[in-house]
């Protein structure tokens, strides 16, 4: 599949920006099980990956042979593009401000590598610095731990500072809560201890969301399982064709899902932070 979404771009020179555009091409289509004649064909009804459409804007460069035509105006719609080298129209970044912006929002602790990060993948640099202030230093923990979770009965050894190393066993877990919580029981050096986890498996196996109905345009369903990060319309607006619904984040891509029709929004089924399956209902339109 990936070699059907390179050649739908125009078989792309890959470098870590176009690379990702011709990734998340490949896994829209696959979870979507879409072939390539059905994305030409389908293009300005999809809802694709927001990075397929910033490429196509011209938002990484013109690619060597030039845009896909004319998937690449079915995809867009009539969204603006950028003229030649996007650098070239970019403002002057002050480092020394932003450092400041994220000190005042993260902590002290940020370096002039975190600056660079964060001027370069801004929403990728928050995500990573949420996740690190939720979690903790996870890069202590080794990758199979980290991927997979602790088996029962077997110790970790978790090495947080040069001499200082921690001993866990996890011993047991809890029936799950009505909240979606077990009680985790394990050993800490030697002491016994318990924590509450969200086990967010479980909480998968009992959610359950209507499904946009098949064949039904005004019924529109997330293009992909993720999470919905801000939705940009309400009950009673109107709405055109190919206009801005909702945007989703899955498999660290952002999609904006577009209406596929004309009409004024019914309902809405889905609210922001709300994780969906493919196909689950965000709202209806009539």
């Amino acid at each position: 599949m990936y070699r059907e979404a390179n050649l739908l771009l125009g078989d792309l020179i890959k470098v870590t920006p176009s690379s990702k555009v011709v990734g998340d091409l490949a896994q829209f289509m696959v979870q979507n099980k879409l072939t390539a004649q059905m994305v030409a064909d389908r293009a300005e009804e999809l809802s694709f990956p927001q990075s397929i459409v910033q490429f196509m804007q011209g938002h990484i460069g013109v690619p060597p042979g030039g845009f896909p035509e004319p998937l690449r105006s079915k995809i867009l719609k009539g969204a603006p593009v950028v003229e030649g080298r996007p650098g070239a129209a970019m403002s002057p970044i002050d480092l020394n401000a932003l450092k400041q912006e994220l000190v005042e929002k993260h902590g002290d602790y940020i370096t002039d590598k975190d600056v660079i990060s964060a001027a370069l993948y801004p929403k990728v640099f928050d995500g990573f610095e949420e996740f690190r202030k939720d979690y903790g230093p996870v890069d202590k923990l080794d990758t199979k731990t980290f991927f997979v979770g602790p088996e029962i009965a077997r110790e970790i050894n978790v090495e947080i500072e040069r001499g200082k190393t921690l001993h866990i066993v996890v011993l047991a877990e809890g029936d799950l809560t009505k909240t979606g919580e077990r009680e985790v029981f394990f050993e800490l050096n030697g002491q016994l201890r318990s924590v509450f986890v969200k086990d967010t498996e479980a909480m998968k196996e009992i959610h359950f969301h209507p499904k946009a109905l098949k064949g039904v345009k005004g019924s529109v369903g997330a293009p992909m399982p993720g999470e919905v990060i801000a939705l940009k319309v309400k009950v009673g607006d109107k709405v055109e064709k190919g206009q801005k619904l909702a945007i989703m984040s899955a498999m660290k891509m952002e999609m904006i899902v577009q209406s596929p029709i004309s009409g004024v929004i019914k309902s809405i089924s889905a609210e922001v932070g709300m994780k969906l399956e493919g196909d689950d209902l965000l709202l209806e339109i009539e």
